[in-house]
Parts: structure tokens; C-alpha cells; sequence
């Protein structure tokens, strides 16, 4: 039965971060669209909002209720809990905390109000990167990653991240 709920709890990890990843595509979108002429701007904006709006409540947040479900159901079959699980609950707790920003902006960018720029945006996008790297790391190597080492490779992560976000926003501010 573990490996089921496993299983499960994998397949709608991944469509939440899917999920994820792209509304935010379709955030940075939305907004940049506020730079087009009308039509092509109310065109845009009603396109990019049925979008998201299909993904957050079709995928996204159907997505994030199901993993809710199934890690703690997968933790009661385990029957315990060791240093590694708590330091990821922890980024899980972010993780949900980053999501609820998310469906702040969705709700924002539903209403017309479009708060952040596309290089905010386009930052935002990243944390749930971080995320990834930072639980996928803790559920695969355990205790064998050291803390230290492991935080220290996350904080690079984030270095290396952030500076190809710079040059990224360089080359597309040359062009």
C-alpha cells in the first residue's frame, strides 16, 4: 500500500509544481500584455485569464490538496519521523506558504490589478525552483546529505540562479 500512496503522492507533486512553474508564466504574460495596443491587449489579458484560471482550479490547486493528502497519509504508513523529514516539512510548509502568494497574484491579476512587474514576476518564478532543489534533495539523499553542505549547495543554487536572472534580463534589455 506504501508505495502506492508513494506513487500518488509523486504524480501530484509533479502537476503542482507544473502547475506552479507555469501560472506564473502566464502571470509575467498577463502583465506584459498591459504594454500592448487595444485590441490586442484586452485580447491577451481575456485569453491569458481563462488560462489561468483552467490551470489554477483544474490542475494546480486539485494538484496541491492531493499531495496535502497523500505525504501525511505517507507518513503514518512509514510510522516515524527522522531529522531529514522535519527539515523538509519545514520547506513544504514554505513551499504552501509560496503557493498562497501565488494564488494572491492570481486572484489580483483576475481582479485587473497588476501589482508586480514581469522582472518581479520572472523572480518569483524561481523560488519555486529553490523549493524543488531544496526537497527533492532531502527526500532522495536523507542522511546522507550534511546540513551544512546541504544548505551551503542551496545557497549556491540560489547565487548561481539569481545571476543567470541578471544576465538574462541584460541580453533582453540589448535587444
Amino acid at each position: 500500500m506504501y508505495d502506492y500512496i508513494k506513487a500518488l503522492h509523486i504524480i501530484f507533486i509533479v502537476t503542482w509544481f507544473a502547475g506552479m512553474f507555469y501560472i506564473v508564466r502566464l502571470f509575467i504574460y498577463n502583465t506584459e500584455a498591459n504594454d500592448k495596443p487595444e485590441p490586442e491587449r484586452t485580447i491577451l489579458q481575456q485569453q491569458f485569464g481563462i488560462m489561468s484560471r483552467r490551470l489554477w482550479y483544474g490542475i494546480t490547486w486539485p494538484s496541491a490538496v492531493l499531495t496535502l493528502i497523500f505525504g501525511p497519509w505517507m507518513w503514518y504508513l512509514r510510522g516515524h519521523m527522522e531529522l531529514w523529514l522535519h527539515i523538509k516539512l519545514t520547506f513544504v510548509i514554505l513551499l504552501y506558504v509560496y503557493f498562497y502568494t501565488l494564488h494572491r497574484i492570481f486572484k489580483q491579476q483576475a481582479a485587473g490589478e497588476f501589482r508586480y512587474s514581469s522582472t518581479k514576476l520572472r523572480i518569483w518564478n524561481e523560488v519555486a525552483t529553490i523549493f524543488l532543489v531544496a526537497i527533492v534533495m532531502l527526500a532522495v539523499v536523507k542522511q546522507g546529505m550534511s546540513l551544512v553542505w546541504g544548505l551551503g549547495g542551496l545557497v549556491l543554487f540560489v547565487i548561481l540562479l539569481m545571476s543567470a536572472i541578471r544576465i538574462y534580463k541584460s541580453l533582453r534589455k540589448d535587444k
